[in-house]
């Protein structure tokens, strides 16, 4: 079982060289330091540049050896061929922990391979810890110490989730995509090479820290997967794993081999494993996203019975098939809630699970109807799903203050599904997420969210299915 390395100084330094630091806007040197900067990390900040002077306004180094101490971090951003010289700097000058960002080690063929296996011999004789290479660097925007050393270009908008990706690539989708979405995500680790640090350092590391809510893995290969298992179940103990495995067909393994050098594992490999270590799996981009946003909301999780709330019949029947597909259970209506609906709405309703208000529903349909699914539905639905169709002839700003200020309160967890032609679409959504309630534009998407969502505790998961 491989040895674990401190994580701190990756996530949370306290002081930080960047080595390469330019003001040029096309060099990586320069995006990282940009980065520090816009992160407000806290901490002092050193750009080391052959050149002295001042980089973008801070007093610069001419090499590592110039520190009248160590920093806590020395971030290496130069041209492959010169970073095994900066390592024996950092070893004469006594810098611990490296986080080496450019490629052109085992990744880029025999040359590398060499390059990689002497970094490894210098660093293990130096006591060193070095984070990646080959990587896209590190995000933790926590409000003690937020940090960012990294060459991506957006950084996130901060929240309870952390992403640990063996892509560099995944980890900027991510966060465009995040950010498009509002999602709450503050942490993002580029693994790389991984020549020390590993995927399971950081989900230990992470799982740890009281402000991280949920974890987020995208993964090709595990270097151990004993350690990896052990660690993830002890953390699943306390927040939610979702995992989503790379290279899980023929096809995709070769090209995991050619992207890291790493050993894939076959889908129904991954799918047990992860399911022993009580992780819940993900088979794409846009589910670990969704999973993002339902964890954002509801961090511990739900329960698998849902009432269906609606104003439209066609998309509350394919809403059930997705739920009913997903493992998803939809209990009748209990007596005192199936008869206030028939003493609130029309006769052509719906008097059911998914229940159907009618598109003309207004907030006096809404609203009521609403209030007694809070009264009646504890203890027998865990979570409240709704369908709110936008017709012409509604005005659905009154509709949306009413199940905002009714959902505040709410007893239970609360999704809300908007479609049609949105004309506040922004203002509605904002209103009712300030409320606790996650929005969406596809009630489809949803379903599946509070699928992955009812998948976690793994207990739980287990007895109720």
């Amino acid at each position: 079982m491989s040895q674990p390395r401190d994580c701190r100084p990756f996530l949370q330094p306290t002081s930080v060289a960047v080595v390469g630091a330019s003001e040029r806007e096309t060099s990586s040197g320069g995006a990282v330091l940009r980065n520090l900067i816009a992160s407000k990390f806290p901490g002092q900040i050193t750009p080391v540049n052959p050149r002295g002077g001042d980089v973008l306004g801070l007093p610069a180094a001419t090499s590592l050896s110039e520190f009248p101490e160590p920093a806590d971090l020395a971030v290496i951003v130069v041209r492959p061929d010169l970073i095994l010289d900066v390592v024996d700097e950092a070893a004469a000058s006594g810098h611990k922990n490296l986080m080496i960002l450019p490629g052109g080690f085992r990744e880029a063929g025999p040359e590398g391979e060499v390059r990689e296996r002497e970094l490894l011999r210098k660093t293990e004789a130096a006591g060193i810890t070095v984070f990646g290479p080959n990587s896209a660097g590190c995000i933790h925007l926590t409000e003690s110490a937020p940090f960012a050393a990294t060459f991506l270009r957006d950084l996130p908008l901060g929240g309870g989730i952390a992403v640990i990706s063996q892509s560099g690539a995944i980890t900027e989708e991510v966060i465009a995509a995040g950010n498009a979405r509002g999602l709450p995500i503050s942490t993002i680790v580029s693994v790389g090479n991984a020549a020390h640090l590993e995927v399971t350092d950081y989900l230990a590391y992470l799982g740890a820290q009281d402000d991280c809510t949920c974890v987020l893995l995208y993964i090709e290969s595990i270097a151990d997967a004993d350690r990896f298992a052990k660690v993830a179940r002890s953390v699943v103990a306390k927040k939610p794993v979702v995992a989503m495995v790379g290279g899980r067909t023929a096809t995709g393994g070769q090209a995991v081999r050619n992207h890291t050098g790493g050993t894939a594992m076959p889908d129904a490999d991954a799918a047990a494993f992860l399911k022993s270590c009580g992780v819940i799996r993900v088979k794409s981009l846009r589910q670990m996203l969704l999973a993002a946003k339902g964890f954002g909301f509801h961090p511990s999780g739900i329960g698998r019975r849902v009432l269906l709330f609606s104003n439209s019949g066609g998309p509350g029947v394919i809403t059930t098939d997705r739920l009913i597909d997903k493992g998803m259970e939809m209990p009748p209506l209990p007596n005192a809630y199936a008869a206030d609906l028939e003493a609130l709405m029309p006769p052509e309703a719906a008097i059911a699970n998914p229940i159907d208000m009618l598109a003309d529903a207004r907030e006096d349909r809404f609203g009521p109807a609403f209030a007694s699914a809070l009264r009646h539905g504890a203890g027998q639905f865990d979570t409240i799903l709704m369908i709110h169709v936008v017709p012409f002839m509604v005005d659905a700003g009154p509709i949306i203050d009413e199940l905002a200020r009714l959902a505040k309160d709410a007893p239970l967890p609360l999704f809300h599904s908007m479609m049609g032609t949105l004309v506040h679409k922004q203002d509605w959504f904002a209103t009712m997420e300030a409320a606790g309630v996650a929005m969406f534009n596809d009630a489809e998407e949803m379903a599946e969210t509070a699928s992955i969502l009812a998948q976690y505790p793994p207990l739980k998961a287990a007895v109720s299915a």
